[in-house]
């Protein structure tokens, strides 16, 4: 009997039956990770027990009432939007399986308006802060090298670190300053880049990455290569922006402040919301628009500081 399974002791044996139904179908079917079947299965037991709680044994007897009280209690719980929302989805796919597989005569959820999660705004990097930043990585070796050029390509093109650490050298047209991303959805995109980052490039492939790869027998054609030789991964990629941040007296950054930092600086210095939506690579442009939230703070606080009438 897994943990999860034990944790359900205590529910009626119907209930009990469908959490274990549920954990087969997240494990085995949607093959989902093992900690988000977890969360699911604690967020499908809870609602299960607040039902128990009212006597209701068995999950057909559920009705939209119920499950809408259930939901008004976590919000009365003090549980945050995102909490909610996630929790409200666990339950619609337990109760949609449970009705596919006829175990309910009718799904309880199908109506139910779930929380929504809230956006939150990005956190991006003053200008002085991006310096301080990318100046941060020692030139004298190697490794700084390569550091100082991960920072100055993720800053210039907005990349997410798995296209960084997906990045091979035949992505890369110094040339014509651009660079080939490989994003999500299996998609790539040309993004241009600025001088300082292919200068950073340029100093690491010639004077750093030669002494790195030697030290593997048959390294990759990944750009940035780790101190052993392999390519370099995302969790690397994350150290070393931490590692930059803490010598330049930075808190919280991460490779995505950085994309987050070059989305926003390209707005605030006049670039069109649909050409940030192209070189980020997001699909919807609603995703690029919270980027304009920041960009109009800025714009608020410039006149502020500027207009007399402010």
């Amino acid at each position: 009997m897994s943990d999860d399974r034990a944790g359900a002791t205590g529910l009626p044996p119907r209930w009990t039956a469908a959490l274990d139904a549920f954990e087969v179908h997240l494990r085995d079917e949607r093959m989902l990770a093992a900690l988000t079947v977890a969360a699911y299965l604690r967020d499908a037991r809870q609602v299960a027990a607040f039902c128990a709680g009212f006597g209701i044994d068995d999950p057909g007897e559920v009705e939209p009432l119920v499950v809408r009280r259930w939901l008004a209690s976590l919000s009365a719980g003090g549980y945050a939007r995102a909490s909610s929302a996630r929790k409200t989805a666990a339950v619609r796919a337990l109760f949609a399986l449970l009705a596919r597989r006829g175990l309910v005569p009718a799904d309880p959820t199908v109506h139910l308006g779930a929380p929504k999660a809230g956006r939150r705004l990005p956190r991006a990097l003053r200008r002085d802060q991006v310096t301080a930043l990318l100046a941060a990585p020692d030139p004298a070796r190697a490794l700084g090298l390569r550091d100082r050029a991960v920072l100055e390509l993720l800053y210039a093109s907005g990349a997410r670190v798995s296209e960084i650490a997906g990045l091979d050298l035949d992505g890369l047209d110094l040339a014509d300053a651009t660079a080939r991303l490989h994003g999500k959805g299996d998609k790539d995109r040309i993004v241009p880049l600025g001088e300082p980052a292919c200068l950073a490039v340029e100093r690491w492939l010639a004077q750093g990455r030669p002494a790195v790869a030697a030290r593997s027998a048959s390294p990759p054609p990944a750009v940035f290569l780790s101190r052993r030789g392999r390519r370099l991964s995302s969790d690397d990629i994350r150290a070393a922006v931490r590692a930059a941040a803490a010598a330049a007296g930075l808190s919280r950054v991460t490779p995505h402040t950085l994309r987050h930092s070059y989305a926003t600086h390209l707005l605030e210095g006049g670039a069109d919301l649909r050409s940030v939506q192209e070189l980020l690579g997001h699909v919807a442009l609603s995703t690029t628009q919270i980027y304009t939230s920041v960009s109009n703070s800025h714009l608020r606080r410039s006149y502020e500081h500027a207009h007399p009438r402010a």
